[in-house]
């Protein structure tokens, strides 16, 4: 399965590179190891050659080879000790060897280097264990016919491959120290390359919360030309939508005249005696009218960053004494914290709850409960309450329960501006009797407290 995670992918890959590198030298050491070891037995195997020529002979009195003195190691007069000489004519007529052979031989290889040379090679022992031996041919006796002599000595290879081994078990530990150091180092060395794109990521969810306009300009070369080209699409997404809430703008308020005169035609109908005529204008013309004042509401939702946070005391207090002073017959019971505030815009803000008391102080009897916690609204009154099946047509563009008369936009603009700020709005029988409307804006809340 293909890992999705960028550092994770790296990690991986530095990883198995550091580990085919650090097999790769743990097995040359070793070999090196054991090539030093066998050229330091080399230097013993010419010693002990060198040794048993100087102490060669001819019997003048039998015509036969004879070794004066063999060679200066005890090991070599212990019974298959691992340590072993045997010299023998060139044609292997008469052979002296060391007593730890006993009654064994060992092979010659077939050729003979010039006097004085060492040849050396691998061999398998008189039990069958690996050896290392060193081969000289000399010439001994009477001048005018010598004796061609044959030299070896052999050292078994057993203490090599423990001593190998011993130096492969302690190098391992060593490498897994070290690889876990790499791994360490890794980790950190793609944490540090990846932190751009982190800060990056970080920047554009700043900018879809709407408390960052722009990328930071000054970053690595590598990404630099993805900030740039993303600073640009921001620019013109920020041009399309003032464009697009200037053409909203233009149109509702282009429509507002038309909608006056549509009104004023509706009354001079009815004061003609054309009743059905004028309630028909009027009823299209308060359709018309509920539409541009939503397209104006939505316009004027802001998406720049919220840089300072709303008092909400402040605006609530505004809002009950406007809609007191504009004839609601109710009592507003206000529960906010003093000091209490929510990172939304005061127009927006002001919207949203104007809307949701508004509601509330036209269905209420006598009563409109407004509190305020973490973020969260809730406008509560103690009228007949909502229906279950009205919930889906009171946020539909223009949806209304009431057809009194007045703009009756119900929560569709509250539920716009909402979800430009990433809130929710819930629905619920209030404890007063009548309708209970909660406008979640904790997420904006929070997304302020990471911006700052």
């Amino acid at each position: 399965m293909r890992t999705r995670s960028l550092r994770l992918r790296l990690f991986l890959a530095g990883a198995a590179a550091v580990t085919l590198a650090l097999t790769l030298a743990g097995f040359g050491l070793v070999l090196l190891f054991e090539h030093h070891l066998e050229r330091t037995m080399d230097d013993d195997i010419e010693t002990y050659v060198r040794n048993l020529v100087s102490e060669l002979t001819v019997d003048a009195s039998k015509g036969r080879l004879r070794v004066i003195r063999s060679a200066p190691d005890p090991r070599f007069e212990r019974l298959h000790s691992g340590f072993y000489w045997q010299v023998a004519t060139d044609d292997e007529g008469e052979i002296e060897r060391s007593p730890s052979l006993g009654d064994r031989s060992l092979a010659f290889p077939a050729g003979c280097e010039p006097d004085n040379e060492i040849r050396y090679y691998r061999m398998i022992g008189p039990r069958g264990n690996p050896m290392r031996g060193g081969l000289a041919c000399v010439s001994i006796g009477d001048a005018e016919a010598p004796l061609r002599v044959r030299v070896l000595a052999a050292l078994g290879l057993v203490a090599v491959a423990t001593a190998r081994d011993a130096f492969a078990t302690e190098m391992l530990a060593t490498l897994l120290l070290l690889a876990l150091g790499f791994g360490f180092a890794m980790w950190m060395q793609v944490g540090l390359g990846l932190a751009p794109l982190a800060r990056l990521c970080a920047e554009v969810g700043e900018i879809a919360r709407g408390t960052r306009r722009r990328l930071d300009q000054e970053g690595p070369r590598e990404v630099q030309a993805l900030v740039d080209e993303l600073n640009g699409l921001l620019d013109e997404r920020e041009k399309e939508i003032a464009r697009a809430r200037n053409r909203a703008a233009d149109l509702a308020h282009g429509l507002k005249t038309p909608l006056t005169a549509l009104a004023a035609d509706a009354r001079l109908l009815r004061a003609r005696g054309a009743i059905d005529i004028a309630q028909s204008l009027d009823r299209i013309g308060d359709a018309m009218h509920r539409h541009v004042e939503r397209e104006l509401a939505r316009a004027r939702i802001r998406h720049a960053p919220r840089s300072e946070p709303t008092p909400v005391p402040e605006v609530v207090d505004a809002l009950a004494r406007t809609l007191a002073s504009a004839g609601a017959e109710v009592v507003f019971d206000l529960r906010i914290a003093p000091g209490a505030r929510v990172a939304v815009e005061r127009v927006d803000l002001m919207e949203m709850l104007g809307n949701l008391m508004e509601n509330a102080a036209r269905h209420a009897t006598s009563r409109v409960r407004v509190s305020a916690a973490g973020g969260r609204f809730v406008v509560e009154d103690d009228g007949a309450g909502l229906p279950a099946e009205s919930e889906a047509l009171i946020r539909e563009r223009g949806g209304r329960l009431d057809e009194s008369g007045g703009a009756g936009l119900g929560l569709a603009i509250v539920q716009d501006m909402l979800d430009a700020y990433g809130g929710a709005l819930r629905f619920a029988r209030s404890d007063l009797g009548g309708l209970r409307v909660e406008a979640d804006l904790s997420r904006a809340d929070v997304a302020a407290t990471e911006a700052r």
